[in-house]
């Protein structure tokens, strides 16, 4: 295979991966708070943020594989599973190879989620944050489109939505644990607090 066609493919694919990665955990946000209304939402607005996902790890794999095939920089099986074993901005590719072991293990949990008690897949899900921030420092660290204008301001904006869904989902959770007197109990919240 061509050696150009295999480098624009690990950059295409590892921009897509973020991208991906970004809009689930928007996404991702969006359902865990009000920000798409207090109604039952249905259940094709979960199964996208559940594809979302998966096709992130697709286009990862597409990353991974373009870059181990690609004879320019000489990546090894080693360099892209063991965090700074790479000579080649070893800081930048480690960012990227726990990047993958978080998102591994955030799928695999989500496809096993019904048989895993809540706890342990809510904790490992909460991994999104940390990937989302892992993903971004190697896209800027190690991605040679990282100079480029659009991508840099799209590196922006998503950081700003990220932190603003953020902040809005622990505005609401601190909400929902403050306690209510009976007469403002809110339908769902479950605190049965008197005075």
């Amino acid at each position: 295979m061509d050696t150009e066609l295999l480098w624009y493919t690990a950059r295409a694919s590892g921009i897509v991966a973020w991208a991906l990665v970004s809009a689930s955990v928007l996404w991702g946000l969006a359902l865990s708070t009000r920000a798409l209304g207090a109604k039952p939402r249905p259940a094709w607005l979960l199964d996208l943020h559940r594809f979302l996902g998966g096709l992130a790890l697709v286009f990862t794999g597409v990353h991974v594989l373009a870059i181990l095939s690609d004879t320019y920089v000489h990546f090894g099986l080693v360099d892209v599973l063991v965090p700074f074993a790479s000579t080649w901005n070893p800081t930048a590719v480690a960012f990227g190879v726990v990047s993958l072991y978080l998102l591994v293990a955030i799928e695999v949990t989500s496809l096993l989620r019904r048989r895993l008690p809540k706890r342990v897949w809510r904790r490992v899900h909460f991994a999104s944050f940390p990937l989302f921030l892992l993903t971004t420092v190697h896209l800027l660290l190690a991605g040679t489109d990282s100079t480029n204008p659009v991508l840099y301001l799209s590196v922006i904006g998503v950081v700003a939505a990220v932190c603003a869904f953020t902040a809005l989902r622990v505005l609401e959770a601190n909400q929902r644990k403050t306690p209510v007197w009976p007469s403002e109990k809110r339908p769902g919240w479950g605190y049965t607090h008197s005075p």
